[in-house]
């Protein structure tokens, strides 16, 4: 019996987005076995487009904007309890190719010890170029040299990845829990993955291919937007103290938080940046996700 896939869009007030991802998913060579749409509390009509276009389609309509991490919480508890052996997380500005999913399967069948429970596929932009962000949120795993040699160029073990087009087996959420949906925003999908593959294998699928539109995130609205200073520094600080990163990993990722402060505030060097930075330090070292 093959093992059964769903599927978690979760999306927040962008319809014309959520419509084509639905399409692309839907369109699949092979399709999965059931899709769930995390409805973030949407006002453009997006419950409605969804009755009326996709009836096919569960949609869980949250009472409030959780954030992504809270969208993925909810829809990863759902496509859990429901049985499936695999759940296919996507944001809904990821629009998979054809044989995205076909592909990332394929590799989940790969006689590998461990065998691989985090499938990432590869993220381009819509002219079809890499996106920026792959190689630098899917590092080559060090600990696997050889078995990149061994499995490329159509794989390669990593040590994280995003929330944008990822498979992953529901002995995850058996071992790991749900992701921290008190991140709201950035750094939970790091924060699994990482966590799951501190001791298992995961791997990105070349020939699982997504473009990745990276439209602005809507889940920071017009009340929270002075506060993506914060949530990026608070959840960088919760992802050090998390158990997902020995020491190397950790160095790595406070020197790249301290780059990009310094950076940040040589364009914004006023008192507000420096106080806003403190508080989200503050918060990041006194409070936890879980």
């Amino acid at each position: 019996m093959s093992e059964r896939v769903c599927a978690v869009i979760v999306t927040y007030n962008r319809k014309a987005l959520l419509w084509e991802c639905l399409k692309a998913v839907l369109s699949q060579t092979r399709p999965p076995d059931h899709v769930l749409v995390v409805d973030n509390a949407s006002t453009d009509g997006t419950p409605e487009m969804l009755q009326e276009e996709f009836p096919q389609v569960e949609v869980l309509h949250l009472p409030e904007n959780q954030g992504g991490a809270g969208g993925f919480h909810e829809g990863m508890k759902r496509a859990y309890e429901q049985g499936f052996d695999w759940l296919w997380l996507m944001d809904d500005d990821t629009i998979p190719r054809a044989k995205a999913l076909e592909a990332l399967l394929e590799a989940a069948r790969l006689p590998l010890d461990p065998r691989p429970r985090v499938l990432a596929s590869r993220q381009l932009l819509p002219n079809g170029l890499p996106h920026p962000t792959t190689a630098f949120v899917n590092p080559t795993d060090p600990r696997h040299p050889f078995l990149w040699l061994r499995l490329r160029p159509r794989y390669r073990p990593i040590r994280w990845a995003l929330f944008t087009s990822v498979l992953l087996h529901r002995s995850l959420v058996e071992e790991h829990g749900l992701p921290h949906k008190a991140f709201f925003i950035w750094e939970d999908d790091l924060e699994y993955t990482a966590r799951a593959l501190r001791r298992g294998l995961g791997l990105q699928v070349r020939d699982s291919e997504v473009i990745h539109k990276s439209a602005s995130k809507p889940y920071i609205s017009a009340t929270t937007g002075e506060n993506r200073l914060f949530y990026g520094v608070r959840n960088r600080i919760w992802v050090l103290r998390s158990p997902a990163f020995g020491p190397l990993g950790k160095a790595f990722l406070a020197l790249q938080l301290l780059f990009g402060l310094l950076t940040y505030l040589a364009f914004h060097p006023s008192r507000k940046s420096l106080q806003e930075i403190g508080r989200a330090l503050r918060a990041g070292l006194t409070t936890s996700p879980c």
